[in-house]
C-alpha cells in the first residue's frame, strides 16, 4: 500500500501531506499534554513493534503479499492522536532510510495508513465506549473491526490518490485493491486481537480507559486515553 515516488500529482501529493501535518500536529499537542513516565515507554514500544512488524510480509493470492499495519493497535494502546503520531514516524523512518513508499508521496501514505486507521478505530472506540459495556469480547470486536477497516479504509484512500492523480482510473484500481486488501485485512484483523487479547491478559493498564472492568489489575492506574 505504501505509494512510490512519481506515483502522484504535486496537486494530491501538496494536499495529502497538509493533511498528514494537521493530524501530526494534533497528535503533537496531544502528546505534550499526556507525555509522562509511563506513556512515553509505550510509545516506543508501540513504535517499535509496528515498524517490526510492518516489515514482515504473509503470502495472500496470485503473488501478492500483506503486511500488519499497526493503526488500529495503535489506536487501542493510545488513542486515535498518538496513534496517528507513531504512524506517522514508523512510516517517515520507513521513507527516509528504507526508501520503502516515496518521500513525496509520505503524506498520502501517512493519512492512508495511519490517519485513516486510527481515526475509523477511534469513532468505533467512542461509539461503543457510550453504548456497550467495557468488556472483553466488546473490546476485542472492536479491535478487530477497526483492524479490518482501517486496512479497507487505506486501500480505499490509495485507490483515490492515484485516481485524482490520474495515475489510473478509479473503476480499475479500486476493485484491484480491495480484491486483495479485504483478505490483507483479516489477517490484520487476527493479529491486532491476538496482541490485544495477549495485553488484557498480561497488562491491562495498558489499555487505559478501554480496560475490562473485570480485568483491570488492582492499584495500577490505567494510562488515560482522549479520543
Amino acid at each position: 500500500m505504501h505509494i512510490p515516488d512519481g506515483f502522484l500529482s504535486p496537486e494530491v501529493a501538496a494536499g495529502t501531506a497538509v493533511v498528514a501535518a494537521g493530524a501530526v500536529g494534533v497528535g503533537l499537542r496531544r502528546a505534550g499534554s499526556r507525555l509522562d513516565d509511563r506513556v512515553v515507554p509505550l510509545l516506543g514500544v508501540t513504535g517499535a513493534f509496528v515498524f517490526a512488524a510492518q516489515m514482515l510480509n504473509f503470502p495472500v493470492a496470485g503473488g501478492t503479499s500483506g503486511h500488519f499495519l499497526g493503526a488500529a493497535l495503535a489506536t487501542v494502546l493510545l488513542g486515535p492522536w498518538l496513534g496517528c503520531l507513531v504512524l506517522a514516524v514508523v512510516l517517515a523512518t520507513q521513507s527516509f532510510v528504507f526508501a520503502d513508499g516515496g518521500v513525496s508521496a509520505l503524506g498520502a501514505n501517512v493519512v492512508n495508513m495511519g490517519v485513516a486507521g486510527a481515526l475509523v478505530t477511534g469513532g468505533l472506540m467512542l461509539a461503543a465506549r457510550r453504548v456497550l459495556p467495557r468488556r472483553r469480547g466488546v473490546l476485542l470486536a472492536v479491535a478487530g473491526a477497526g483492524a479490518w477497516l482501517s486496512v479497507v479504509a487505506g486501500a480505499v484512500g490509495t485507490s483515490l490518490c492515484l485516481a485524482l492523480s490520474g495515475t489510473i482510473p478509479l473503476d480499475t484500481v479500486l476493485p484491484a485493491m480491495l480484491g486483495v486488501h479485504v483478505v490483507i485485512a483479516a489477517g490484520e484483523a487476527a493479529i491486532t486481537v491476538a496482541a490485544v487479547s495477549a495485553l488484557m491478559a498480561t497488562r491491562p493498564d495498558l489499555i487505559g480507559a478501554w480496560a475490562p472492568t473485570e480485568h483491570k489489575a488492582p492499584n495500577v492506574r490505567p494510562i488515560p486515553q482522549g479520543v
